[in-house]
């Protein structure tokens, strides 16, 4: 090629493209039919996404609800303490109770008391109901023993706490004391 000769200019044509891709094995290749029944299961899981999805949100509204909903029982059991405290604070003078303030403290106490198992039930929590004479100890937990001649050794001679259970789950067992005999005490020291 001499100084002024231009380089030649690119072919005319291209090289010639295969037609198709080289096939694919045929272990790879999907059947119309399976084409189907993937897009079938992909559509019944975008499905099935979308209603998990709605599900998801009405479950964290009702969730919302329910805690909203305990937040006023639990305001209605602050404003029933501040009410107390307020009651007896206009009954005391110079560190002396009236008598009739006195006299009502109990029963209102124990509205109080009735108000918190009304929510605790309301959510399954429900008191534990015993009043065996000797402890079933699935539901009771015997913290303490005394000397007790009076009555038949390891009876329950006093409950200290009630016990609560949530459907069929212990949350808190019912705490006694039961009765020990002078002779059981002896014993015990050897």
């Amino acid at each position: 090629m001499n100084k002024n000769q231009r380089p030649s200019p690119l072919p005319e044509s291209p090289s010639p493209l295969p037609e198709s891709p080289s096939p694919l094995p045929e272990n790879l290749i999907i059947s119309q039919e399976n084409q189907e029944k993937i897009l079938s299961e992909l559509k019944n899981l975008l499905f099935e996404r979308g209603k998990l999805n709605q599900q998801l949100v009405i479950n964290n509204q009702e969730n919302e609800t329910k805690e909203e909903n305990l937040y006023q029982e639990m305001l209605d059991i602050y404003d029933s303490l501040e009410f107390l405290i307020n009651y007896l604070d206009n009954n005391s003078k110079e560190g002396e109770m009236n008598v009739k303030a006195l006299k009502r403290l109990p029963k209102f106490v124990g509205s109080i008391q009735e108000k918190l198992l009304t929510i605790l039930g309301r959510r399954e929590v429900k008191k534990i109901d015993f009043n065996g004479e000797f402890p079933d100890y699935n539901i009771c937990q015997v913290i303490d023993r005394e000397i007790r001649n009076d009555v038949p050794d390891k009876s329950i001679t006093k409950i200290i706490r009630q016990g609560f259970k949530y459907q069929e789950k212990i949350l808190r067992p019912v705490e006694v004391i039961t009765a020990k005999t002078e002779e059981t005490q002896i014993e015990s020291a050897k």
